[in-house]
């Protein structure tokens, strides 16, 4: 709760200091509405049917899009910090494709798949599996090989120790990937929502919003709303984490 709180704290005064400039005349208020405006259009949306779809698109691709990249990148990280010739053989289509931003790959995914939500999917998965697989090789390569030696002396075959000894070592490793990417794939479905102009989600509503309009509030409302979103997800990860590896660390020196 005090965490919390300090962080209520630290976003109320980010706007206070956004009401006082709008207020004080900085900033006009057509282009930039301060925050009592912007909170008043929020909960007017709220009530709005369309909008609650574009939230829970949003959500549903993230979710989705994040599933899948945990169920990719979490055996490709245990394949390939298990198996060094394998590791080296792929490290250069690896070190490639991973600098490429997601956004970059936009028109070639709608010339394959279309525009639908398979595209921000899609994209989501690709912005998000590489923080969770490389998580997954660097905690490979911290297991301590008495461990791994002990198991192979009690006879237990390669699959075994991977499932019942390094998955487990690993997993506090996989979950700060899972927090990382998290985000990574929100950033990334709202993105191709806005710019690939999708049917539904939050980065349509801004795109709608933003075209041939002065409802700035309505811009700010939903980038607001994908803001609080985000610090829900990640909350709710570091909570699970918490309760999950209390006797871990990992989590919490990595990104607290």
């Amino acid at each position: 709760m005090p965490r919390l709180l300090r962080a209520l704290a630290g976003l109320a005064g980010f706007f206070l200091v956004w009401e006082v400039i709008v207020q004080a005349g900085l900033v006009r208020k057509e282009f930039l509405p301060p925050p009592s405006v912007v909170l008043v259009t929020i909960f007017e949306q709220f009530g709005e049917t369309q909008f609650i779809r574009d939230l829970i698109a949003t959500f549903l691709a993230w979710a989705i899009a994040l599933l899948i990249a945990v169920a990719v990148a979490v055996p490709a990280g245990l394949l390939l910090g298990s198996i060094p010739g394998l590791r080296t053989a792929t490290a250069v289509v690896v070190e490639f494709l991973r600098p490429i931003p997601a956004v970059a790959l936009i028109p070639l995914v709608l010339l394959l798949i279309g525009g639908g939500p398979e595209a921000k999917i899609t994209l989501a998965v690709y912005a998000s599996l590489w923080p969770i697989m490389f998580n997954t090789i660097y905690a490979l390569g911290e297991i301590d090989p008495v461990l791994m030696e002990t198991a192979k002396a009690c006879g237990t075959g390669k699959f075994r120790t991977l499932t019942s000894v390094a998955l487990p070592h690993t997993a506090p490793f996989v979950f700060t990937g899972v927090r990382l990417s998290a985000n990574i794939a929100l950033i990334a479905v709202v993105s191709t929502e806005f710019l690939a102009g999708a049917k539904l989600g939050i980065g349509n509503f801004i795109m709608q919003a933003s075209t041939g309009s002065t409802r700035f509030d309505l811009v700010l409302a939903g980038t607001v709303v994908v803001g609080a979103l985000g610090f829900l997800i990640n909350g709710g990860l570091e909570m699970i984490g918490r309760r999950a590896f209390r006797w871990s660390t990992v989590d919490r020196e990595a990104i607290s």
